[in-house]
């Protein structure tokens, strides 16, 4: 038991220390001139072009509290109560429409059927369609999916 704690907890601070590093969308304003090229167009926005629109739903199997980390539009860390699912819309725009984004989700542990702590079983899906899971949690890895348009 006391390594399947450790274990859950050293991929949880690893997964927070890699997603920690990614950044928010913050820039909803007009680009400043500083930061457009000579034609006008915004640098590294890709002509200002979008995606389509996609929904993320990312889920956690299992009962009672447990921590959850999740990586869609934004990074998160909460105490939540499972079964847990949560929706988020993207699109992605710029840079990421060649590159993608990584969504993710990191689940806590639960009691399995002989006592032992576990992670919890997850999934990501991403338009009703399932793109990753952790084998209901036989995998100690996250759930993850490079979404690309």
């Amino acid at each position: 038991m006391r390594k399947t704690a450790t274990l859950t907890i050293s991929l949880l601070a690893a997964a927070v220390l890699v997603t920690g590093c990614g950044s928010e969308k913050k820039d909803t304003g007009p680009a400043r001139a500083s930061e457009t090229s000579a034609g006008g167009e915004a640098k590294g926005s890709a002509s200002g072009k979008k995606g389509v629109p996609h929904q993320v739903v990312f889920e956690v199997g299992g009962t009672g509290p447990a921590q959850v980390m999740w990586n869609g539009s934004s990074n998160h860390f909460e105490q939540v109560t499972l079964p847990w699912t949560k929706t988020e819309p993207m699109q992605l725009e710029g840079a990421e429409l060649k590159v993608g984004v990584t969504v993710s989700v990191v689940p806590g542990s639960v009691k399995g059927s002989d006592g032992m702590l576990k992670p919890a079983p997850c999934t990501i899906k991403v338009d009703g369609k399932q793109v990753a899971d952790n084998q209901n949690g036989k995998s100690a890895e996250p759930c993850e999916y490079k979404l690309k348009d």
